[in-house]
């Protein structure tokens, strides 16, 4: 990938696609295609085929979709994995159609069995059923991963397909009831400070655990398997260990300086009790994560209030 090459991020204002553009900026890359939902509505292929007819981008990362936390999940079913479905089809399949040198495209950890064996390596997908809650979503997303696989064995298309870890960081507009854990917890102890509220009451037990990748960690990997591997197999991203939703939101109290308590309600569903990724395989090709979870979240508070 070359400092002149034409990039297209799909999904450029989202909290990964964000970071991902701030990555390639620093770096010096400066032909990006950059297209917002107004512009471009990727569930429709005819506009999707007609942009890449049109731009020919060289380099494709699919950072788009319709995301969310466990409740956006279970309250929006039909839409995640209509919209998920479709976006995924509609970017690799034209990525082939016009000779993309490479793509990039991101799945979650949601996407492995809700029993699946800890910490959770590449070959565990599929081999076991999905947590429910999130089950739509993974379903469209391991679709994409399987279409990037299938494309590669068939034509050859470089096409790399990784599973991300829990993400965070500045960017986007994750921070309300429906986001993921920690910026939904950052606006509910946010709140809570500002109306001198008793408690903050969280959803579930408190303990399941997830493997929590800042955001800008999550572009370096994306860019760095962009300019150094060829497509075809999947990598894990994340950092390899895995922390309690319990710890995460004492350490946001504590950032904030939140002196209230905290109740958990453990009448709401846990979802998914272990999610931790096996990042040998990306390790082994020379990159690891750099933030830790404190200042990752003190990082993300400071944006978050600025």
């Amino acid at each position: 990938m070359k400092k002149d090459s034409l990039i297209y991020i799909a999904g450029h204002t989202g909290l990964i696609g964000s970071a991902i553009t701030r990555g390639l900026k620093s770096l010096g890359y400066k032909n990006l295609i950059l297209k917002t939902h107004n512009e471009l509505d990727l569930i429709n292929q005819k506009e999707v085929e007609k942009l890449f007819k049109k731009e020919r981008p060289e380099y494709v990362f699919v950072c788009a979709g319709k995301t969310g936390g466990i409740y956006a999940n279970m309250k929006y079913p039909a839409d995640f994995i209509y919209q998920n479905l479709l976006i995924s089809a509609n970017l690799i399949h034209s990525s082939f159609l016009y000779k993309v040198k490479k793509l990039l495209y991101i799945g979650c950890s949601c996407m492995y069995p809700k029993f699946c064996k800890q910490p959770m390596k590449e070959e565990y997908l599929l081999t076991g059923a999905l947590e429910p809650t999130s089950e739509p979503y993974a379903i469209a997303k391991i679709a994409g991963i399987k279409m990037c696989i299938s494309y590669y064995r068939q034509y050859g298309s470089n096409f790399i397909p990784v599973i991300a870890g829990n993400i965070y960081g500045p960017g986007g507009s994750h921070f309300n009831e429906e986001a993921h854990v920690i910026p939904s917890l950052i606006r509910k102890f946010y709140e809570a400070k500002r109306n001198n509220e008793k408690s903050v009451t969280i959803g579930g037990t408190g303990k399941p655990t997830r493997d929590f990748l800042y955001v800008d960690d999550m572009a370096d990997a994306c860019i760095f398997l962009m300019r150094n591997l060829e497509g075809g197999e999947i990598y894990n991203i994340g950092t390899g260990t895995s922390v309690s939703i319990s710890e995460i939101a004492h350490i946001i109290k504590s950032e904030i300086k939140y002196k209230g308590e905290i109740v958990f309600d453990i009448s709401k569903p846990d979802g998914m009790l272990q999610r931790c990724l096996d990042i040998t395989k990306i390790k082994n090709i020379g990159w690891k994560p750099k933030t830790q979870i404190k200042e990752g979240i003190k990082k993300t508070l400071q944006w978050f209030m600025r």
